[in-house]
């Protein structure tokens, strides 16, 4: 560094101040998904969020200034598990189930991934859906994990066809639209919310049905 160079400024970050942070925003999204899910997105607002964390309107909304923001980040947590930054397509169970070598495992394998995040994400996701049609915002996010979610599946289905697994009568597209239907968020709150099955319940029922549904019966064995 020359003698009149101006030093690199460096940012500190408190751990202590960070782990205060974390803790709010977990507060915040512990009271909006619960409100979220019990009035709905549009009679929700962000004053009764901020009551129920225990948290100013203030640093509610220097967190997240609007409650669509507020929104996504909560349902984004829920569906990873995590604040880490990584998509679900890229989570290494859903790679995991793209690179297995038994066609059955592999369903297995995103079956389990899968009744996991809707668990966490199940109820939010269905807030989105049954607000898209008053709130456009809510339109743009239920339309984006859709179309991420089919994404993921016909991944999947791509990776069968081009190994031979699948039924002789589908094609990647069909087979990832069925795996669409049978796994979707619908079908979960359906069976698991409406109909009280078990979570083992369900699980075991949407891996049977999509092995039925997608795999040529003549593939009993490892790719």
């Amino acid at each position: 560094m020359t003698p009149d160079a101006d030093p690199v400024k460096r940012t500190y970050r408190s751990p202590a101040r960070a782990a205060a942070a974390a803790a709010t925003r977990a507060r915040i999204r512990e009271a909006a998904e619960r409100l979220f899910v019990e009035q709905g997105y549009v009679a929700t607002a962000l004053r009764q969020i901020a009551t129920a964390a225990g948290v100013g309107e203030r640093t509610l909304y220097d967190a997240f200034p609007t409650k669509a923001a507020l929104f996504a980040h909560t349902l984004g947590v829920a569906t990873v598990g995590d604040e880490e930054p990584v998509r679900v397509a890229d989570r290494p169970e859903i790679t995991a189930s793209r690179e297995q070598a038994d066609p059955r495992a592999a369903i297995g394998q995103l079956v389990a991934y899968s009744t996991a995040l809707l668990e966490r994400a199940g109820d939010l996701i269905m807030v989105s859906v049954e607000a898209a049609g008053a709130d456009p915002d809510m339109r743009a996010a239920s339309d984006a994990g859709a179309e991420a979610t089919h994404a993921v599946h016909l991944a999947l289905t791509r990776r069968l066809h081009a190994d031979g697994a699948l039924r002789t009568d589908l094609d990647p597209v069909t087979a990832a639209d069925i795996l669409y239907a049978l796994g979707s968020p619908h079908m979960h709150q359906l069976l698991r919310r409406h109909r009280g099955w078990t979570v083992d319940h369900y699980r075991t029922w949407l891996q049977t049905a999509l092995v039925h549904e997608l795999l040529d019966t003549g593939q009993d064995g490892p790719r």
